[in-house]
């Protein structure tokens, strides 16, 4: 499978302005900036969608995990908070901080864990960000 995103920019680095959109028109032209990045203004900034996409690859393959092994979750609530942080050489993301809230009827928490730390592991997204350090609380309500 093979899709994308795009991303247009106009201007300078503190000045400009930018819009993303995605293949499926999920997101279309929408606004991103340094702003946005830097200063908690309105709109996206590339950190935010790496989180989202991290979440919602997190949550489906952990959906996977748990179909692997019988189980069937009433709910996955996944957080994935990435921090950009300022580095010898510019900024890089250094950490990631995955957060889980589940139910899921007739699981032990042990195994759940189990479930939860491999597809930590074995998630696609999470495979991609190996430059950053990746933890993980995952909890049963």
């Amino acid at each position: 499978m093979t899709t994308f995103g795009t991303a247009q920019w106009r201007g300078g680095l503190k000045d400009g302005k930018g819009a993303i959109s995605t293949k499926s028109g999920a997101l279309k032209d929408v606004p991103y900036g340094f702003a946005a990045r830097f200063e908690g203004q309105p709109g996206t900034n590339p950190e935010e969608l790496i989180g989202a996409a991290h979440a919602s690859c997190f949550a489906m393959a952990m959906s996977l995990g748990l179909g692997n092994e019988g189980f069937t979750a009433d709910q996955l609530d996944a957080k994935s908070e990435v921090n950009l942080e300022k580095v010898a050489d510019g900024f890089a993301i250094t950490k990631i901080h995955l957060t889980l809230q589940s139910k899921i009827p007739g699981i032990d928490n042990d195994k759940f864990q189990q479930i939860a730390e491999a597809t930590k592991k074995g998630c696609p997204v999470s495979k991609l960000l190996t430059g950053a350090t990746i933890t993980l609380e995952a909890k049963l309500v």
